[in-house]
């Protein structure tokens, strides 16, 4: 039956390509849930991992585009970045891996399309062949993203065990719990307990056991400056929405600046406007804050909602987002402020 043969062939021909595919389509649907790196500087630490708190337990996405060289210098042995560094590898894994995927998939496709543009599969016999190559590149595949995990593994080994001692800043609270019941921690950005600060308490905790490869300094972070942080996380992502560069200016680093305009050049070119609005602060809590020289870093993390839209730039229509719906996100903003001045916008990472 060449004819049962062929259809047969062809089916299991479509089905391993719409396999290929749907490895092709996680991928894309994962970058855009990670968010993408992080952009910006946090000074000596711009490459270490954020500590995590209870805002934003998770891994922060690392800076992928800075001003700041990464030479290695900066490197230490905190706890932060050691789980940062042992969790790599179960992220980039997936089901085979990318590279595995890549290579499964190539190895695919490349036999089918031969196999189709000639004289067929020749029958039950020739998809049985199929199966069996598709086995065998399977099975390789298996083998050397094995072979690459133990690799990685070995060499996290030693950092990912100083991981045991990493603490989360167990002072955050939810942003926005009932102020009527006992008075709470000073956890978060709306907290109005001025005279409770465990923001600088938990930032010498986190240090403390750290063997500092660069010269900072452990600082404490009042309420003020909590204050300012949750007013200009309204203001930033207002400015943002408006396309105000002046306001934007006033804000951020010229680092940090330079990659926004960016951001919305890019969306403008492509005939659209990233609208926010509605912003508000649902939690937050810092995540360490130290001091280099003369100048003063913040890194806190940030669960807000916002309405997030992208509006057609010519007919004002909604291209994507829920003009009725609020988003949240969580974030890792990074402040920093020279000499006591007014504290500006650093750097910005997703969460994982």
């Amino acid at each position: 039956m060449p004819g049962f043969g062929n259809r047969l062939t062809k089916l299991t021909a479509a089905m391993v390509l719409g396999l290929i595919a749907s490895f092709a389509a996680v991928d894309f649907a994962e970058a855009r849930r990670a968010g993408g790196g992080g952009f910006g500087s946090r000074g000596a630490r711009t490459y270490q991992a954020p500590a995590p708190t209870r805002t934003a337990p998770n891994n922060a996405a690392p800076i992928e585009r800075s001003m700041t060289p990464n030479t290695g210098a900066t490197q230490t042995t905190r706890p932060a970045a050691a789980g940062a560094q042992n969790a790599a590898p179960a992220r980039a894994g997936g089901m085979f891996g990318n590279f595995g995927r890549s290579m499964l998939g190539g190895l695919l496709v490349g036999g089918l399309i031969g196999m189709m543009l000639g004289n067929g599969l020749g029958g039950l016999a020739g998809m049985f062949g199929l199966l069996l190559q598709v086995g065998v590149i399977a099975l390789i595949a298996m083998f050397v993203m094995r072979m690459f995990a133990n690799r990685r593994q070995g060499a996290t080994a030693t950092a990912g065990a100083g991981n045991a001692n990493a603490q989360p800043f167990g002072s955050a609270q939810p942003f926005g719990a009932a102020k009527s019941a006992a008075p709470q921690q000073a956890g978060n950005f709306g907290g109005r307990t001025p005279s409770v600060n465990p923001f600088g308490a938990g930032a010498k905790q986190a240090e403390e056991p750290v063997a500092q490869a660069v010269e900072d300094e452990p600082m404490d972070v009042g309420q003020e400056e909590l204050d300012r942080f949750e007013q200009m996380l309204s203001e930033i992502q207002s400015a943002y929405g408006r396309e105000d560069y002046a306001a934007l200016r006033k804000l951020t680093t010229p680092e940090a600046m330079s990659y926004l305009a960016e951001e919305l050049g890019e969306i403008a070119s492509s005939g659209m406007r990233n609208e926010v609005k509605d912003v508000k602060l649902l939690q937050g809590d810092v995540s360490e804050a130290w001091r280099e020289g003369n100048v003063e870093y913040a890194t806190v993390a940030i669960r807000y909602s916002a309405i997030d839209l992208m509006l057609d730039r010519n007919t004002g229509a909604v291209v994507e987002g829920n003009p009725n719906e609020p988003v949240e996100s969580t974030e890792i903003w990074t402040f920093t402020r020279v000499d006591g001045g007014d504290w500006l916008l650093a750097a910005i990472q997703g969460t994982e």
